[in-house]
């Protein structure tokens, strides 16, 4: 889970420092930056999985993939930033596998990673340059200081199961000397008040081609394993229909894939959980099909005609399919189905998954859906994200769900202190004025702390989402004069039998 990230001269964030919670939904006009924070987020994720110049050429651009890693540092004019930085504070697993399925158990689960990249020139490759390591740090957030870092007020019974162990040395990874000399160290774990069980594993930063967090590995460094295990959960889902309708073969992988792929072979797992548990046949059924009553109810939220939903398994060709049966009895098989209605049946299906763990992103997931079933949309995206007032366990994963969206449906309907206001501000650097993106909270909210720099949104700002359209009166136009030949053109909006029904709109003054 990812408490807080601060973000310095990666693309327009600049200065930028956010604190979230199990849900948050990050608002703003088209251009402003709120894909960035997740190309940020995603990025960090990469590194803990690929090499520095792979995990840069995956993160988007303009035309889909970065080809040039310069993309990636701030520029203003053709002034470009050579360093960025990224904090980030995090809730990681207590326990795990590595890569060779050894077991790692965390020494303390509540964690700070700081990495700092710099742009390096290479005349010896026909690339325009490369990524360099200047810092890399993995510390540990003490249970003392807990508290005060998560703003967001969980009950101590949540706490308690999320944040545990002990930890007597600073440091899990740490970066010692300057220029050349540079090293990153990874430090071996040390439990309680355990001494070292050997030297610290010393690499030349300018040599290194990924982080050291993501070589991590369970025997010598099981809490900076379960690190990179974290920002490997993080996730930009992408629900693409065409990956939705797809049916899955027998042997596909289980798991809702980032795209939406997989849907039909992780509701089936899901179904046959309690088989694989070794449970009667008679316990089975009833497990069966509540999982399929459970994502069948959940549907009924978005659509009125849902009798049943199920996974056809044809034998003969050994595929999966997910089937919404209505309650006429009719069968619509997935690729019947319109996409608003796969994105929300693949979140249904996301839901019930306990495997299913850390940062979900999303953008704008209200697009396909009807305006009036909106909020049955943001309960179901809240109810994915772990419940604050619960301990965790398998039915309340520790799971968390950022959006983002330009919608005035969806900012009405948002808890105020889960919103963040995305906009573009003055800023100054070396001398120039640039527009970079800030993030603003509401007053009165956890988000606003007197001992903080928070950015709080005046009243005015958010009127823009809660009243977008004014109502007045348009003159006729050129091309289009005239409606029926009798009146000028008036939008809905406009309409006098509306006006009553519509929110005050707040006039400049």
């Amino acid at each position: 889970m990812l408490t807080r990230l601060k973000v310095n001269g990666f693309k327009n964030l600049v200065g930028v420092d956010i604190r979230f919670g199990p849900f948050t939904c990050i608002a703003g006009a088209n251009g402003v930056g709120k894909s960035n924070l997740f190309d940020a987020i995603g990025f960090l994720s990469a590194l803990a999985n690929h090499s520095l110049v792979e995990a840069a050429l995956s993160v988007r651009d303009d035309g889909g993939k970065t080809t040039d890693i310069r993309s990636l540092f701030h520029r203003v004019g053709n002034q470009l930033e050579k360093t960025m930085s990224f904090e980030a504070e995090m809730i990681v697993p207590l326990q795990g596998e590595d890569d060779l399925g050894q077991v790692a158990r965390a020494t303390i689960t509540f964690l700070r990673y700081t990495l700092d990249l710099g742009y390096r020139t290479d005349e010896s490759r026909p690339s325009p340059g490369s990524l360099e390591i200047l810092r890399e740090e993995l510390t540990h957030i003490t249970l003392g200081d807990a508290p005060k870092n998560l703003w967001f007020r969980p009950s101590p019974e949540w706490r308690k199961t999320a944040i545990s162990g002990r930890r007597s040395a600073p440091h899990f990874i740490s970066t010692d000397g300057q220029g050349a000399n540079r090293v990153v160290k990874l430090h071996q774990d040390t439990r309680g008040e355990e001494k070292g069980r050997g030297r610290p594993l010393s690499l030349l930063a300018a040599n290194l081609p990924r982080t050291v967090l993501s070589t991590a590995n369970a025997a010598e460094n099981p809490t900076a394993l379960m690190a990179r295990r974290e920002m490997q959960s993080w996730r930009l889902l992408q629900l693409e229909p065409s990956a939705l309708r797809s049916p899955d073969s027998f042997s596909a992988e289980p798991r809702l894939g980032v795209n939406g792929s997989h849907l039909a072979a992780a509701l089936h797992r899901l179904a046959q959980a309690g088989r694989l548990n070794g449970q009667d046949e008679a316990s089975f059924a009833i497990r069966q099909s509540q999982v399929f009553g459970q994502v069948a109810n959940r549907l009924a939220d978005l659509i009125d005609d849902v009798g049943q939903i199920s996974v056809d398994k044809d034998e003969r060709r050994e595929l999966l399919t997910v089937v919404v049966t209505g309650r006429d009895g009719t069968t619509h098989p997935a690729r019947a189905l319109s996409d608003g209605t796969l994105r929300f049946l693949a979140l249904s299906v996301l839901s019930l998954d306990p495997e299913a763990k850390g940062v979900l992103c999303l953008e704008e997931p209200e697009n396909g859906i009807h305006p009036r079933r909106i909020p049955a949309m943001l309960r179901l995206l809240q109810d994915i994200a772990t419940d604050t007032r619960e301990s965790i366990g398998p039915d309340n994963p520790l799971r968390q769900v950022i959006i983002n969206t330009h919608s005035p449906a969806v900012v009405a309907q948002i808890p105020d202190d889960s919103l963040l206001i995305a906009r573009l501000t003055e800023m100054k650097a070396h001398g120039t004025l640039f527009k970079g993106v800030s993030f603003g909270c509401l007053p009165d909210t956890w988000r606003v702390r007197p001992d903080e720099s928070s950015i709080v949104i005046p009243k005015g700002k958010l009127l823009e989402y809660l009243n977008p359209v004014a109502p007045q009166e348009l003159p006729p136009s050129e091309d289009k004069p005239l409606i029926g030949a009798t009146r000028a053109a008036r939008r809905v909006i406009d309409r006098p039998d509306l006006q009553v029904l519509l929110p005050l709109w707040e006039q400049p003054a």
